[in-house]
């Protein structure tokens, strides 16, 4: 190849490098290196029409003529009349090879809502059941001597003395001796009845034995002592609780479950669960109730599942992994890489058919993990960018074609109501420190229906809270300037980590 080819073909690939990116449309200018406002040329006969030539990295100026850019060590580029309605930003095939920008195509999947959640066992409240005494008297000996022991229906718990009892029970014995009428027999009866005296002792007093006012208190049900309320010894009175016994045929499985799945739950709904400490462990389980009531910092709410627990293998405390079941439905979806969130608004960069790229705000759904379903804003088919899009946001910055991806919202999308004079106030933990700017991970903001997200915030100057430091709890406050938000005061509430 001789000296003169190399030349050209040198020649052609900086033509291509700096020509591959230009906008589709650009907006009037003045200013030429030959007259601005010069007769358009036209091309021959079968070729493209050239409008004009611009420098792509100063598009405004118009020029009538090729030639090297007064601005950039560059060629001016063409502006074709085909091209001169398209809009956003256009990148030549092998640049976005180069660049790395992948797009992937909108589309409907079978979503379902089903969900995993870890819960903490606790007892069924429904199944305690309160061992009390209805008379006064002494503890005398207790059978089961400690709290959380294990216990079965009729199982001794206690022996009671209760003097009060003799005295009914000797005059049913002296009314038997003395051939007294069933009458009086039958009153004496109804009166250790009223007492709470034991059957029992009430029918050994009839058969003429000697009249006994021990008794001893067993079990009403199997399960554990979760409350041992005497000791040996200790007198006792009517209405006293000394034992309260929790039943383990069943257990609750309380979760905390994030608003948005909350939504999808319904009392009946079946669910498998496995003990986290030993997956093979597994149970069943019905959803009982949703209780009533939002916890403000977290944002979820609690739902009590109810958990065979026939053989005992569930204890209070043991964390168990649930997969709750829900209905599947069709949903438009799209990658979550896909979107870019900005705080307030949530933009994806769209491909159109001429190959242009252009911003587009968003309505998201549920979040599914790698993908998040759309309910505003991209049609199915839709072809968007999932690698790449700030590479195309900085071409679109030095065209102001995007507008730093800050375009006006349509007039029938929702806007956030947020006053430059409002200030808000949140608490979160600093993951970045910049000169103009702190990343900050912090919890929900309910005045601007912000979930727990992390994102920067502009410094107010460069000089602006100089001891912060990654890793700081800090309570901060901003408002909203501009498309951006600006910290206002910032208060470390602990030590970095």
């Amino acid at each position: 190849m001789s000296r003169l080819q190399r030349s050209a073909v040198a020649v052609a690939v900086a033509l291509a490098i700096g020509g591959a990116f230009y906008l589709g449309r650009t907006t009037a200018g003045g200013g030429d290196a030959a007259g601005a406002d010069a007769p358009v040329q036209a091309a021959s006969t079968g070729e493209r029409r050239v409008l004009y030539w611009h420098d792509p990295m100063n598009p405004g100026p118009r020029f009538d003529k090729p030639g090297k850019s007064p601005f950039m060590d560059m060629q001016l580029q063409p502006v074709y009349a085909d091209e001169s309605g398209d809009t956003g930003v256009k990148v030549s095939s092998q640049v976005q090879q180069n660049l790395g920008i992948r797009t992937a195509v909108v589309s409907r999947a079978d979503v379902s809502t089903s969900f995993d959640a870890v819960g903490s066992v606790q007892f069924d409240e429904r199944l305690n059941v309160a061992v009390q005494t209805r008379t006064s008297g002494y503890l005398e000996r207790l059978h089961v001597r400690a709290p959380m022991e294990r216990v079965i229906k009729g199982q001794a718990l206690a022996t009671v003395f209760a003097p009060e009892w003799l005295g009914p029970l000797n005059d049913i014995v002296a009314l038997k001796r003395s051939g007294a009428s069933a009458d009086l027999v039958s009153a004496a009866k109804e009166r250790t009845r009223a007492m709470s005296i034991p059957a029992e002792l009430v029918r050994q007093a009839e058969a003429g034995g000697a009249p006994q006012a021990r008794y001893t208190l067993v079990a009403p049900a199997n399960g554990v002592v979760a409350e041992l309320g005497v000791r040996e010894g200790v007198a006792i009175s009517p209405g006293m609780t000394l034992f309260r016994i929790a039943g383990l045929e069943k257990v609750w499985a309380v979760v905390e479950v994030p608003e948005a799945q909350a939504v999808h739950l319904t009392r009946g709904q079946k669910v498998a669960a496995a003990v986290q400490a030993d997956p093979s462990r597994t149970f069943t389980g019905t959803l009982q109730d949703i209780l009533p009531q939002v916890n403000p910092s977290t944002r979820t709410l609690q739902a009590r599942f109810e958990v065979d627990n026939k053989g005992g293998r569930l204890i209070p405390g043991m964390l168990l992994r649930l997969q709750v079941a829900g209905a599947t439905a069709s949903r438009l979806v799209v990658p979550a890489e896909a979107v870019i969130r900005t705080g307030s608004r949530a933009v994806a960069v769209v491909r159109k058919g001429n190959g242009a790229f252009e911003p587009r705000e968003v309505k998201l759904g549920a979040d599914l993990g790698e993908q998040l379903e759309v309910v505003g804003g991209l049609a199915e088919g839709d072809e968007v960018v999932t690698s790449g899009q700030f590479l195309v946001d900085s071409e679109a910055r030095l065209r102001s074609v995007l507008g730093s991806m800050a375009a006006a919202q349509p007039a029938s999308a929702p806007t956030l109501a947020a006053t430059p004079s409002v200030t808000y106030s949140a608490q979160g933990r600093v993951d970045g420190v910049d000169a103009d700017s702190l990343t900050l991970s912090h919890g929900p903001v309910a005045e601007l229906k912000w979930p727990a997200m992390t994102m920067p915030f502009n410094k107010p100057s460069p000089t602006a809270f100089a001891d912060t430091k990654v890793g700081d709890v800090v309570r901060f406050e901003f408002r909203k300037k501009g498309e951006a938000y600006e910290l206002v005061s910032v208060h470390p509430m602990g030590a970095a980590k």
